[in-house]
């Protein structure tokens, strides 16, 4: 069935529900159901979210498979229906933001995704800030913590994981150095994220020997350069531009060297792919009136978001429409006073989700929710081996 004809149902079974609410309800004046099927208001209250003036309505969701057993349903989950209704439409995406609609999904599948998005996609963040001289107003610790929350332009997929007991090295540390100044008689110098240059060779800061014959090492062993390695030729690593580290004033100095590694956001933020990861459901505005003349100008003044247009119905008459019912914020405005909500109804589809990823540079969103569907994937799959 298409969506045309959903909302044609839903637009049928609306007004049906206003005139029995007008004639009076009566127990006879129920249609009869065949077995194995559901009457069309319970369809509809497991379908649609009802937004009313002071409350929305049906906002449960029934998993259950023994549901509606007493009508021989059988609402348990299916692979084949799921294969055969879910889809992706992707609306808008830039290098930054990626905005589509998942379509014939449980809002628990939804937040799962957005969940791994936030938390268990990698990436690489500044985590050891190693200071040779600081004399700006920030102390050590709080210009290491804005250090760490700078987004690396980096595929995280290319490094391994640094635990306790391994030694830094090309393939698992990003080393990066900040040396800034400002001079006497000079303004104030403000220092910018871009300032921080990449060493592929690794640290340049001799560790203290007790040794003093000894020969100094530095905090890293790299066994190569990592500008020499495929994946660095000709795109070195860098970070996201103007942003903020600190500002400089006269004889003050800034000498650091930042070594990054991969992490997750579930650990600390810094690790987190996005800005931020969120859905809404669908809206759905449906007009159960014709609403002509003064009456449509008024409810198109009413939305603040543009929802609605008036259009030439004939004879010199002018009639609403739903314009763009995807613009819409839920905010009720169109249902409130004079009986407004016997005219609109509005609702939100429980298995259309809107959703939106706005990546902070690491990677572009496309990528992220691909990476994500690979982490949920993966997870699936282990618990499935556990089951077994």
């Amino acid at each position: 069935m298409s969506e045309q004809e959903s909302s044609s149902d839903e637009i049928m079974s609306s007004e049906e529900e206003e005139q029995q609410q007008k004639e009076g309800f009566s127990y006879w004046n129920l249609k009869d159901v065949e077995r194995g099927q559901l009457p069309p208001h319970i369809r509809k209250q497991g379908a649609r979210v009802h937004c009313k003036p002071d409350a929305p309505t049906n906002t449960e969701t029934l998993q259950y498979s023994g549901s509606y057993a007493s009508m021989g349903v059988d609402n348990s989950l299916r692979l084949d229906p799921f294969r055969e209704n879910f889809r992706i439409k992707v609306i808008a995406l830039d290098k930054d933001k990626m905005e589509f609609d998942m379509i014939g999904i449980d809002a628990a599948v939804a937040n799962a995704f957005r969940r791994v998005l936030i938390s268990e996609v990698p990436t690489m963040a500044i985590e050891k800030v190693f200071i040779a001289n600081n004399t700006s107003v920030i102390q050590d610790e709080v210009l290491a913590h804005r250090l760490g929350l700078i987004p690396l332009k980096v595929d995280p997929r290319l490094f391994e994981y640094l635990s306790a007991n391994d030694t830094p090295n090309e393939k698992n540390t990003i080393v990066l150095k900040l040396h800034a100044r400002c001079n006497q008689g000079q303004p104030r110098h403000t220092v910018y994220s871009q300032e921080l240059k990449w060493l592929p060779n690794g640290s340049e800061f001799a560790k203290e020997s007790e040794k003093p014959d000894s020969k100094p090492s530095t905090y890293t062993s790299f066994s190569c350069s990592q500008d020499s390695q495929p994946e660095f030729a000709g795109n070195p690593i860098s970070t996201m531009e103007d942003i903020i580290v600190a500002k400089l004033g006269p004889g003050q100095e800034i000498e650091l060297e930042a070594h990054a590694v991969k992490g997750m956001g579930k650990t600390h933020a810094k690790w987190s792919p996005v800005g931020t990861a969120w859905y809404r459901m669908f809206p759905e505005v449906v007009l159960l009136d014709n609403i002509e003349g003064e009456d449509a100008e008024e409810l198109m003044r009413k939305c603040p978001s543009g929802v609605f247009d008036i259009e030439d119905a004939g004879n010199g008459k002018k009639r609403t429409k739903v314009a763009d019912s995807r613009a819409c914020t839920l905010c009720r405005e169109c249902i409130r006073g004079d009986e407004w909500e016997k005219r609109v109804s509005l609702h939100r589809v429980k298995d259309h989700f809107i959703f939106t990823i706005e990546s902070t540079g690491a990677l572009p969103p496309e990528v992220l929710f691909t990476e994500a569907v690979k982490i949920l994937e993966a997870k699936c799959e282990r618990v499935i081996t556990e089951l077994s």
